[in-house]
């Protein structure tokens, strides 16, 4: 478990969020499956309710536009010091913006971007919520990575984007790079080429620690998910790729264990 600081590193993961087709869903299937309880958030958001799992802040829910075929996914959500500075950086590196920047209450500030490989992620300034209050811990954020075609074409986005530096990790035959910020692994891009799924294209993982992969996997189907990969395990800890009653994909990591270094 790790407690974060109040201010988070630009470039460093800090929030993740779903808007859902049907929040109150969302919030039976998540609560039921990470214990979560929920709080209302900023009021400038909508019914946007936040995760809370031991009086501590770790994620949050919304409902979205009502577009039927709108996918519903986890979004990354980045720390900046300066959201309207990044989202014009974003633009000037061939990203685009589809949401903000804007306000979120007193909570903090925001955009909603797409890198371009086409993977959507957030851009948040923190104010009165600087981001999860704790990671690592069973039902909290353990890591983020993206999956595209090639990891170092938009490492370079992110790097002239968020100023992270991007480093090639030492895996045999993966085509993957860890983007760090203030020193510390932040966020990992995982180049698959010809294997990127076509159905969803390049797209940010999020990946939850859980007490244990495959009793989290059995509960998570008993909820209504879909298993898209059995936990199975990896250099990296015990690992699966469920996806809520939904479609929003998501991982699963035994706590304590980190895809993070090698």
């Amino acid at each position: 478990m790790t407690d974060v600081p109040s201010r988070r590193p630009p470039g460093t993961p800090c929030w993740a969020s779903l808007m859902a087709h049907r929040a109150d869903r969302a919030l039976d299937f998540y609560g039921a499956l990470f214990g979560w309880e929920f709080v209302p958030g900023p009021r400038q958001l909508g019914s946007y309710m936040i995760a809370v799992r031991d009086g501590q802040r770790i994620a949050g829910i919304g409902e979205g536009a009502a577009e039927p075929h709108r996918p519903v996914s986890w979004t990354t959500m980045f720390a900046s010091d300066d959201v309207d500075v990044s989202a014009e950086l974003v633009r000037e590196c061939g990203g685009t913006l589809g949401i903000g920047p804007l306000n979120a209450d007193d909570e903090g500030r925001l955009a909603i971007a797409v890198d371009p490989s086409g993977a959507v992620f957030g851009i948040w300034q923190g104010r009165r919520l600087p981001g999860a209050d704790v990671t690592g811990a069973p039902g909290t954020v353990s890591w983020s990575e993206l999956t595209t075609r090639d990891s170092s074409l938009v490492a370079k986005f992110y790097q002239a984007v968020l100023g992270v530096e991007a480093q090639q990790t030492d895996e045999s035959g993966v085509d993957r790079m860890v983007l760090r910020a203030a020193g510390q692994a932040a966020a990992g891009v995982l180049g698959v080429g010809r294997d990127l799924p076509r159905d969803r294209g390049a797209h940010w993982m999020t990946y939850f620690a859980v007490a244990d992969t495959d009793a989290a996997t059995g509960r998570a189907a008993e909820l209504g998910a879909r298993v898209l990969e059995p936990p199975c395990a990896s250099r990296h800890g015990r690992m699966a790729t469920v996806a809520d009653p939904e479609g929003a994909a998501f991982a699963l990591i035994t706590a304590g264990e980190s895809v993070a270094e090698d």
